[in-house]
């Protein structure tokens, strides 16, 4: 009998255990996943604890209230401004869904098993709680193959989904309801057209038009068993200056949008929105290593605040492809690039207009785009690049009359037009992408189309605004470091930015064999530049004169720009190069803003320093706004992991994405470098999927801190050299595996 007794409470334990693990799966209806952000309470604030969703057009942010969602949504064409005036990207619109009386939110006890969540890895954002006997589960997500934002609310117990819903104009023009819509539209002082509509399909219960604040009218929902909301905005804003920037009227975008989901089944809308994200998302798989399970059971804020005091490889992971789902989210094909918050912004005055600021943080944006295989998810900033050069030529012309070619200003916008100050090199380091993309992808009608005349003609620019000393040296003339410090010719950020420019328009004449003539005057234009020197403290120095303070930490470093993303420094091939940018680097200090230590990242990780890398990625993980819990100023995360630089920028998410990349596999010197910046804090781990220049993809395992295998596959039939440590090989392109032993590379 006692032997049965404990036989039962071992099974009971048993099921305790299950059932406090399954917590969070009966709840959401999902499982747990290393790949899933939640929280265990709505958010309060847009910026630190709301969460994004987006396909690229549009994009929204989710607060989960319990009494009343609330969406905040944007479009990322909706911006005032012109050729002339930069504006700014603005607010869409907001959509709440009342589920009762809000005046009493605040009242109303939050549900002990309340969990919002996003699982980044299938894009679906997921509410979930109890309320009066009935379990409500939500789950929303933003389509790119069908444009529109799908939310879908549900109950298990019939009859128990009743709600009211309204629209709002972040402009102000009225939202009105007819039928199963509601829909506003309106235009932008700059003559931009632009329409949001809901539509409102409900299983069971009843529709009925309601008053709104300010004149507005919704809909009722009564009684429902099931609903599902479809959500769609648009303007007329096309990308070509021949056609004024203006295309399709929105008011027929949005009814041709709304007709064709309509038709669809919710399932299939699902189903068609997880096999397009998951087709990008899937290439790329992490594992750095376990997490205590303790940590492990937490909400995503609480862990971030515990990386203070322990190690969470599980949160580093998460983050890594937080930033993949973020460009996904927010830069698809057809679309524009991300801008300073990719695409989700609630103001109408943002911070540096939500901008394409040239002087690091859009081309930031964009770094982890062809190394963690989203090449696709760069196309939009490539294509803007392209739809600007014309107005950016005749702007350019009145600055600097009488050169060819063209540059930006520091502050852009999506209709060519600039503002603050001109950024000389802006143009050289927008070209780099263009490089980039063919490097990574062998694309060579891309190259010849794109690229190459984009290439040409910014070293025309340059071949007619440096300027040749009396000892042959050809320095840039109207020099600054961004954002400080003297305005003076041959600055190093300069110097350094054409001399990729210039490495990059051979490598591309070389590829397409073309332009031998011109292809000779730009290697003799840059054998001729004024070249990165070293200061009286062993310094790389900033300026072409030595007078960098060592006691400078500022939060741009622009002057290691040859470091990265430039290729001009490294260890291998400039060893006192590489050396003077380590001294510059300790004096700029280990915190700054967080894009800044995201940028860090990425140059410790190219001096082939891991722990130091891994130091950067440790303050960059420092949480900055916890939900009401004690928490650090300055620069790191928001508890909704958006980068707080502070403000939030989107910079600091991409750029520490492109910093793990580095960490593990780079590829800038004509070699593919297995794991040349591991730090110790990543003992065992792998990566699949990450991708290296010359067509290249690349999976990797380590173990004990070593390499133990990699598979490289060709893409264009090209062999590697690889590298691990001071070991290379040369890997035919049919065979693809590497492995060590006895600490030796073998190639299988």
């Amino acid at each position: 009998m006692r032997h049965i007794k404990q036989i039962i409470f071992l099974v009971l334990m048993a099921l305790s255990i299950l059932l406090t693990a399954m917590k969070g799966n009966k709840n959401t209806g999902i499982p747990e996943s290393d790949l899933t952000l939640w929280y265990d309470k709505p958010a309060t604030n847009w910026m630190t604890e709301a969460l994004p969703v987006g396909n690229g057009y549009m994009g929204g942010m989710i607060f989960g209230g319990v009494v009343q969602e609330h969406v905040q949504f944007n479009e990322s064409s909706l911006w005032t401004g012109d050729e002339e005036n930069t504006g700014a990207y603005q607010n869409f619109g907001d959509l709440f869904v009342s589920f009762g009386d809000t005046a009493a939110e605040k009242r109303t006890p939050l549900p002990e098993d309340y969990r919002r969540s996003l699982d980044i890895g299938n894009s679906l954002h997921h509410i979930i709680y109890s309320q009066n006997g009935v379990h409500f589960e939500r789950e929303y997500f933003c389509s790119y193959p069908d444009r529109v934002m799908v939310l879908h609310f549900t109950a298990d117990k019939s009859s128990s989904v009743t709600a009211n819903i309204e629209l709002f104009d972040a402009h102000d023009s009225l939202a009105v309801a007819n039928g199963n819509t509601i829909t506003f539209r309106g235009q932008l002082d700059n003559g931009l057209k632009y329409e949001a509509r809901i539509m409102v399909l409900n299983n069971g219960g009843s529709l009925s038009t309601i008053g709104s604040v300010g004149g507005n009218t919704g809909i009722r929902v009564e009684k429902a068993n099931r609903l599902t909301l479809l959500l769609c905005a648009a303007t007329d804003y096309l990308a070509r200056r021949d056609r004024n920037w203006r295309g399709t009227d929105p008011d027929r975008v949005v009814s041709e949008l709304l007709s064709k989901a309509s038709k669809k089944k919710y399932e299939d809308l699902r189903s068609a929105h997880m096999q397009d994200y998951t087709q990008l998302f899937n290439r790329v798989s992490i594992d750095l290593g376990k997490t205590k399970s303790n940590i492990l059971q937490l909400p995503t804020y609480r862990r971030i605040d515990a990386t203070r005091n322990t190690s969470d490889p599980q949160l580093e992971a998460l983050l890594f492809q937080w930033g993949r789902y973020l460009l996904i989210s927010s830069s698809r094909p057809g679309g524009l690039p991300a801008n300073l918050q990719g695409l989700w912004n609630h103001s109408n005055t943002p911070p540096w207009r939500c901008d394409y600021h040239s002087n690091i943080n859009v081309e930031m944006n964009y770094w982890l785009a062809e190394p963690t295989n989203l090449s696709e998810c760069h196309l939009p900033f490539l294509n803007y690049i392209n739809s600007i050069r014309e107005i950016r030529k005749e702007l350019t012309q009145e600055k600097y009359p009488g050169v060819r070619g063209w540059t930006v200003k520091t502050e852009n916008n999506i209709f060519g037009g600039s503002s603050w100050r001109w950024n000389p090199p802006g143009s050289a380091w927008y070209s780099q992408h263009m490089w980039e993309h063919y490097a990574f992808t062998q694309d060579k009608t891309f190259l010849k189309n794109m690229a190459y005349p984009v290439l040409k003609e910014i070293c025309e620019f340059w071949d007619d605004h440096l300027i040749e000393k009396s000892d042959g040296t050809l320095e840039t003339p109207d020099g600054w470091s961004p954002e400080h410090g003297p305005e003076e010719p041959g600055v190093t950020y300069d110097q350094e930015i054409v001399y990729d420019l210039f490495t990059n328009y051979i490598a591309a004449a070389d590829s397409l064999e073309i332009d031998p003539d011109y292809k000779a005057r730009v290697s003799d234009m840059r054998n001729r530049l004024l070249k990165p020197k070293i200061g009286k403290w062993g310094q790389l120095q900033e300026w072409a004169e030595d007078i960098d303070d060592p006691k400078d930490q500022h939060r741009h470093v622009s002057h290691l720009f040859a470091l990265y993303p430039g290729r001009q420094i490294s260890p291998i091939t400039t060893p006192e190069l590489a050396k003077a940018a380590k001294v510059s680097l300790k004096a700029r200090g280990d915190y700054a803003t967080g894009w800044s230590m995201a940028w860090k990242m990425n140059f410790w990780a190219r001096l082939f320093d891991g722990d130091h890398a891994y130091l950067l990625l440790h303050n960059f993980t420092t949480l900055v706004d916890g939900m009401g819990m004690p928490h650090k100023e300055g620069g790191g995360l928001y508890a909704n992991m958006f980068c707080a630089h502070p403000p939030f920028q989107i910079d600091g998410n991409f750029g520490y994405t492109a910093g793990v990349t580095e960490m593990l596999l780079q590829s800038q010197n004509g070699e593919i470098n297995l794991l040349p910046a591991l730090p110790d804090e990543w003992d065992s781990g792998s990566v699949t999927g990450l991708c290296a220049r010359g067509g290249f993809t690349v999976s990797i395992e380590w173990k004990g801190g070593k390499l133990s295998k990699a598979v490289i596959t060709s893409k264009a039939g090209n062999n590697a050299i690889v590298r691990y440590r001071d070991q290379t090989v040369e890997v035919p392109f049919k065979t693809g595996e590497i492995k060590t032993v006895d600490g030796k590379l073998r190639v299988r």
